[in-house]
């Protein structure tokens, strides 16, 4: 069964909207355990548009499962993640402007920028995963990089619709094989939701992890963060 890693960004940005000190982050990844998550995942940005520095603190004391930080390659919330140690860190491309991550780490071009980065967390024995597109020669880059972990980018397959979304799932599908061979953990994850998931399930082998955020805190403020993460949880049952 593939696992659920449950991103709680969201529950930061409506916090944020009104600088107010809730909803809390810590007590929704309460919930999100308490639902079922395999994981939490939280991306620490450079401009602190949601997860703040105390939450990732707070939520390394407080989690009884895996925390995931997604993190840009920046020297300063590099030195934050040593301190924090959380168990997992992924790599991700981060643009001021953009709304949310807007395709997968150039891990093929980036190498010589990225090597440190990930030879000084693994040293402190955090779990590094790269974000990258679904291609083999970003995995590649990955395999040369020596991390475990990848995560393969799935927002151009939430996006798109009919023939152009076969030929992307087709395209995630041969990008895990790729992986598997190569001995990496394939995780995917980006817009993935209730709706598209059983046909990404259906079309992609060696899932070890999803990654999703927004859609389940969406759900949550409908039904409750619990039955979010448990209906969610559903679908990932084979």
């Amino acid at each position: 069964m593939c696992k659920l890693g449950v991103n709680i960004d969201h529950v930061a940005t409506l916090r944020q909207a009104r600088g107010t000190v809730y909803p809390s982050p810590v007590e929704a990844a309460a919930l999100c355990e308490q639902g079922g998550a395999d994981g939490l995942t939280i991306h620490l940005r450079e401009d602190r548009r949601h997860i703040q520095d105390a939450d990732l603190f707070a939520l390394k004391e407080s989690v009884h499962i895996p925390l995931n930080l997604e993190m840009a390659n920046a020297s300063e919330i590099v030195e934050i993640a040593l301190k924090a140690r959380p168990d997992e860190v992924c790599l991700v491309p981060e643009r001021r402007r953009e709304i949310t991550t807007e395709g997968g780490l150039d891990a093929a071009g980036q190498r010589t920028a990225l090597q440190p980065t990930i030879a000084r967390l693994m040293q402190e024995g955090i779990r590094v995963s790269l974000f990258i597109e679904p291609s083999d020669t970003q995995l590649e880059a990955a395999v040369q990089l020596g991390v475990p972990i990848v995560e393969l980018h799935t927002g151009k397959y939430s996006d798109l619709i009919g023939a152009a979304r076969e030929e992307e799932l087709a395209r995630i599908a041969s990008a895990a094989a790729f992986g598997r061979r190569a001995g990496l953990q394939i995780n995917a994850g980006h817009g993935l939701n209730y709706e598209n998931l059983p046909a990404f399930l259906n079309a992609v082998p060696w899932l070890d992890t999803l990654n999703i955020g927004h859609s389940i805190v969406a759900r949550a403020v409908l039904v409750g963060m619990v039955q979010a993460v448990r209906e969610m949880k559903e679908l990932l049952a084979p």
